[in-house]
């Protein structure tokens, strides 16, 4: 047998005894006779193996070969020092299109604007590496964030002191505060620090009763239909599935810390007790006049509201709405040049009015939607219109055509979604209120107005289906929504983040953009290039 075969198999052997008698060891905790055997075997074999290669080490060096084996060396030592400032000093990039392995640009700003400490401690299975990753981010993100870990199973003196029984879950402190997060997501990561960072939920109550969007309904989605095509906006009738919801915005809102829920009117007369904002999405039928007064009482005591009404729809909201100095406009607004997808019922929105709620917004669009119009002024009242179609829009009046009619229409730009901030009157209120005391349409109004006693904000909005399941998470709908909520909630330094949605990538544009998009890649650039062909073919020739 070749010598250099025998030591490397006295080598190899050596070592393989010695790691033998380790991982026996390690298992037995205690020494035993045969394992000291193991031990004293694979030591007696290396020390054979690296007496016997003295004789092949010094005529390696001294040929060739000793380059090759210094190179390396020196590689292999190259990939040491990385792997230890690897260690030290990590860094990650996420090459995925989505950025499924990084926090969302929303919980990065929601991290960077937390005041109170937050200690996590996660318990984890050896099968749970991407939530251990997924809170590491957390740490890493905020220096007022700390996390520690372990696995219920190898320390079972840390589960029951937490009071944990399973893996996965999490036991969050702040000051005196402490919360547990089972979900590892995110979402639920992100909503458990925002609330024991901040120690206040604010609760969302979503009116029921009329047909008005499910927030705890996961399906997909109510809308006006036309008996020809189907779309969102050019339609005749409603069609009504049962399963209509919002759950998508209801279970963002709940990411950011707020507790949302139904009420009814109708069955609890202190139905809206307790509530911070009260959303009203798009009702089917008419509120009763007991329950207008009750919405009225909340604004006049400090409540806020955001209210969501559709185009053919008699909801008797008006007098509500009249009081924050605005007017819902009949009929459905249209847009020919500025729409989403193909349906000139369904404006898109790209730039917007200078306010809290439209910052960093994307393109928003309506499926459907009405227009507002501001008033005479109203004592207390601040109106602000926040978006408002193209100059090419025009709002139809008739529900069976889309035809533009001069005198009868209502001409563009027409304001979509506008802000109402209402306070108590004071001394300069007082003219006015005298101006609107004489006239008969201002009577009630001047009422009303006299009711204020606490600062309240209204949204009001001539459309319910951009919030819904079917378009929440479609461009910046869903950004627009959060944004009113943390308005109307006086919590602006929640406005701007969302929790991310996994969605499919999708590329969506305006009908514009589609007409240049077809224009350019179907004529532009096929005779450019037949242009640049006939040149070099004449040149050539």
């Amino acid at each position: 047998m070749d010598s250099r075969l025998k030591i490397g198999i006295s080598l190899l052997a050596g070592i393989g005894f010695l790691l033998s008698a380790l991982a026996v060891h390690a298992v037995l905790l205690e020494f035993v006779v045969w394992n000291v055997v193991l031990g004293a075997v694979g030591l007696g074999l290396l020390l054979v193996g690296v007496v016997s290669i003295r004789k092949e080490i010094g005529p390696l060096f001294q040929r060739r070969r000793a380059g090759i084996v210094l190179s390396t060396i020196g590689l292999l030592g190259i990939y040491i020092c990385v792997g230890y400032f690897s260690l030290v000093y990590p860094w990650r990039y996420d090459m995925t299109a989505a950025s499924l392995y990084s926090l969302s640009s929303q919980t990065k700003a929601m991290l960077q604007r937390l005041e109170q400490p937050v200690h996590i401690i996660f318990f984890h299975s050896h099968q749970m590496g991407d939530s251990v990753e997924r809170y590491k981010l957390f740490a890493r993100q905020s220096d007022k964030v700390t996390v520690e870990f372990y696995d219920p199973t190898l320390n079972p003196a840390q589960a029951r002191l937490h009071g944990v029984r399973f893996p996965g879950t999490a036991v969050m402190t702040s000051e005196d505060r402490r919360s547990v997060v089972n979900g590892d997501s995110e979402a639920d990561i992100a909503n458990g620090v925002l609330r024991i960072a901040q120690g206040v939920t604010q609760l969302v109550c979503f009116l029921d009763g009329h047909g008005e969007a499910d927030p705890f309904s996961k399906e997909m989605h109510d809308h006006i239909e036309a008996t020809a095509d189907h779309n969102h906006g050019t339609g005749v009738e409603y069609v009504l599935h049962e399963t209509h919801g919002m759950a998508k915005a209801r279970g963002s809102l709940e990411s950011l810390n707020y507790e949302v829920q139904k009420v009814s009117l109708l069955k609890e007369q202190s139905g809206l007790e307790g509530c911070q904002v009260l959303v009203v999405a798009g009702p089917k039928a008419a509120l009763l006049e007991t329950e207008v007064e009750m919405i009225k009482s909340f604004l006049e005591t400090g409540g806020n509201a955001l209210l969501m009404v559709d185009p053919f729809v008699e909801t008797n909201l008006g007098s509500i709405i009249n009081a924050y100095g605005a007017q819902l406009d009949d009929g459905m607004v249209v847009d020919d040049t500025n729409h989403f997808g193909t349906d000139p019922s369904a404006p898109a929105i790209t730039s917007y009015n200078y306010h809290q709620i439209t910052r960093d917004v994307p393109l928003t669009f309506y499926p459907g939607a009405r227009s507002l119009s501001p008033t005479s002024p109203v004592p207390g009242v601040q109106v602000t219109p926040v978006v408002n179609t193209s100059r090419s829009s025009f709002g139809e009046t008739t529900r069976d055509r889309i035809d533009y009619e001069r005198g009868v229409d209502l001409p563009g730009p027409r304001t979509l979604m506008l802000a109402a901030n209402r306070r108590p009157l004071d001394e300069d209120d007082a003219r006015l209120m005298e101006d609107l005391t004489r006239s008969n349409d201002g009577a009630e109004l001047a009422k009303d107005a006299a009711l204020v006693s606490k600062n309240s904000r209204v949204i009001i909005v001539g459309d319910s289906d951009f919030a819904t399941n079917s378009f929440f998470h479609v461009l910046g709908n869903g950004h627009l929504f959060l944004n009113a909520i943390s308005y109307l909630s006086a919590q602006e330094n929640l406005i701007g983040i969302q929790p991310p949605l996994r969605e499919l990538p999708r590329f969506n544009l305006t009908n514009r953009q589609m007409k240049a998009t077809f224009i350019i890649a179907l004529f532009l650039m096929p005779s450019l290039l037949f242009l640049i062909g006939t040149a070099v073919w004449w040149r050539q020739r």
